[in-house]
């Protein structure tokens, strides 16, 4: 059984030869594994037994976007790279929409359909897509993208204050995600990934009425457009947090595949029992505790409890609750794997 075959019996509540598995990781990391490995011009995630290969087109593309110390993306959103312990991330630090809301008029997205943002995917269709699970992924979607470009705050007071403008925004960021996710099925993904961080470790970061007014109807729009393009294409949703709230309006509207479950903010587990075949799961693993902090042991003891209680009977790709941060041993990354059975 290879690899795309291995998912495609996951999603589908089947069971596979084994629980497939992803990861991926911060540069930092990245660099560190290839150079211990000697991988240099393949995907690195290929290389070290990932079961799917993602590309990624639009907002997404914007975390580490150009060489330190700071840059202007695509959208206009002004990026700064900031020093931690382990290495570094970045963090917007100038919101092109921040401030007078006469400035949505003239503002353009970048465009979707330009051909060579999809490059990337189009190469490695070539060169894994036989064997492999390919996903087009356009995650940072619809609120995301509007507080990116508007200020966090700003953008939550635009919600409860200026629904006019909130619409407006909305649809206008939309678009991106709406045509790179039907280039990608066009280019012949198996699965297109949205996202957006709608919640905190401890809940939702608005209402779920308020979720349900401005983001069910847009989600639904395009996932029904995902599912007019391909019926067979499966649709992920990522949002960190405890986003328990939304599930049922998630799957209402067609969602098939649930990341990252963050254990510090979801269950996993209950999960599991509460949505068993109505929704599959991709994610658990911790990226705050076990595979920073953890042993060896304790990253097994992680991956064998996962794949036995959440495996068992299909619906579930085992993978990191994030990319793996820059303060994870080699040594916890190679223990995810070998216990995963790659």
């Amino acid at each position: 059984m290879n690899s795309r075959e291995r998912v495609e019996m996951a999603l589908n509540f089947e069971q596979p030869d084994r629980t497939p598995v992803f990861a991926s990781f911060v540069p930092e990391i990245e660099q560190r594994l290839r150079n211990a490995s000697n991988i240099s011009e393949v995907d690195l995630g290929v290389a070290l037994g990932n079961d799917m290969v993602k590309c990624c087109a639009g907002l997404e593309m914007s975390f580490y976007g150009q060489p330190e110390p700071a840059y202007t993306d695509p959208w206009g959103i002004r990026w700064q790279y900031v020093k931690n312990d382990s290495g570094v991330y970045t963090e917007i630090a100038e919101h092109p929409l921040a401030g007078d809301v006469a400035k949505l008029d003239s503002f353009e997205i970048p465009d979707p359909l330009e051909e060579s943002q999809y490059d990337d995917f189009r190469r490695k269709k070539e060169l894994y897509g036989h064997e492999k699970w390919m996903i087009g992924s356009s995650q940072i979607s619809i609120f995301e993208a509007c507080w990116y470009l508007r200020g966090l705050d700003t953008f939550m007071m635009d919600m409860a204050l200026e629904p006019d403008y909130t619409e407006k925004l909305m649809d206008k960021v939309m678009q991106f995600p709406l045509n790179a996710s039907k280039k990608y099925i066009e280019l012949g993904a198996d699965m297109v990934w949205f996202g957006d961080d709608v919640s905190m470790q401890t809940g939702m970061m608005m209402s779920a009425n308020m979720w349900r007014q401005y983001l069910k109807p847009r989600y639904a729009h395009l996932f029904a457009e995902c599912k007019k393009a391909n019926p067979n294409i499966k649709i992920a949703y990522h949002s960190c947090g405890q986003c328990t709230d939304i599930l049922d309006d998630m799957i209402e509207i067609g969602l098939d595949v649930l990341n990252p479950l963050q254990p510090m903010a979801i269950d996993p587990f209950e999960t599991k029992k509460r949505y068993g075949k109505r929704l599959a799961l991709f994610g658990g693993l911790c990226v705050q505790q076990v595979m920073p902090y953890g042993s060896v042991d304790d990253v097994r003891n992680a991956v064998t409890k996962l794949i036995t209680e959440l495996g068992q009977g299909g619906g579930y790709i085992l993978a990191p609750a994030h990319h793996i941060q820059a303060d994870t041993s080699l040594e916890n990354i190679k223990a995810l794997y070998e216990s995963a059975g790659v």
